[in-house]
């Protein structure tokens, strides 16, 4: 039976930011350290299940395949996604290319509209788990999951059993907390009230997907049965992405993302070019040879 080890919480790993960058004002700030522990990591070529569970439309699923598509190497000018992807490319095991595989579209909400941690995992089951894929399940802007918006924006665990595998969930926070799950796209629920950015694809549900589904695909690779990289106890880790949380340009701080690119011609923001015109905004990630936190402009 599948079980989750470890959860991205976005929005406490906020606060967490928050409180870190007034400390290190007042102390010098030691270089940030994931400890390998030793443990296995997802190598080589890895396919992308995507199960949709609920509505989504035709032009939503092709943003978020084409990013998935876009962290393989690429043509895209630069800053690209695949570059940003790259980089886990130095944690312990060389390369790692991602590919879409088996895709699920599931849109009759058969197991309701409010799902609980074992609906995920049966979501996740629909495809055959295995150490060369990893499931996500992707649920639309009408459902409700223990935990969405409160303690976490998605999450990343692995299977049990004698088929050994990943998975990773993330919902559309659209019109549940978007201020939560999909800033800088929309004002935060709390803190500095500065004004949100512009959606690089028009969407602030999806945009927001797409940050969380970098972090939690960056964080599955690195860390897929918490015996890789992290920091911190294993049941609430700081890891590859979520390590460096609210950061996405240069200069950043709590309530501002950084310096990013803005298209001058719709005033959308973004960081990283992707496959078919596409561009993406992408958090920061920690990169193992400069124990420092790298975004992708």
């Amino acid at each position: 039976m599948a079980s989750i080890y470890h959860s991205t919480t976005v929005l406490l790993l906020f606060f967490c930011f928050v409180i870190n960058h007034s400390i290190s004002a007042l102390v010098k700030e030691q270089p940030l350290v994931l400890k390998y522990h030793n443990g296995a990591l997802l190598n080589g070529n890895i396919n992308v299940n995507l199960i949709w569970y609920g509505t989504f439309t035709p032009i939503q699923r092709s943003i978020i395949v084409d990013f998935v598509n876009s962290l393989n190497p690429n043509r895209a000018p630069l800053p690209s996604a695949s570059l940003w992807w790259r980089t886990t490319s130095k944690y312990h095991g060389g390369s790692r290319t991602l590919q879409v595989g088996h895709q699920i579209l599931h849109q009759e909400y058969t197991l309701g509209k409010l799902l609980k941690t074992t609906h995920l995992l049966a979501l996740a089951s629909k495809v055959n788990f295995a150490i060369d894929s990893i499931n996500v399940v992707l649920t639309s802007k009408d459902v409700a999951v223990d935990g969405f918006c409160m303690s976490r924006c998605g999450t990343h665990g692995s299977s049990r059993g004698s088929a050994r595998g990943t998975y990773v969930w993330v919902g559309n926070s659209e019109t549940q907390c978007p201020g939560q799950c999909a800033w800088p796209f929309h004002q935060p629920l709390y803190g500095p009230q500065t004004p949100p950015l512009v959606a690089p694809n028009g969407d602030v549900g999806v945009d927001g997907m797409i940050i969380n589904l970098a972090t939690l695909l960056a964080n599955t690779v690195t860390n897929p049965f918490n015996g890789g990289y992290f920091q911190g106890p294993p049941t609430a880790p700081l890891e590859a992405v979520s390590a460096c949380t609210g950061i996405f340009g240069s200069g950043s701080y709590p309530g501002y993302p950084g310096r990013v690119l803005v298209d001058k011609i719709t005033g959308a923001s973004y960081n990283a070019h992707g496959l078919n015109g596409r561009k993406f905004m992408l958090p920061a990630i920690w990169d193992p040879q400069t124990s420092a936190c790298k975004t992708p402009v």
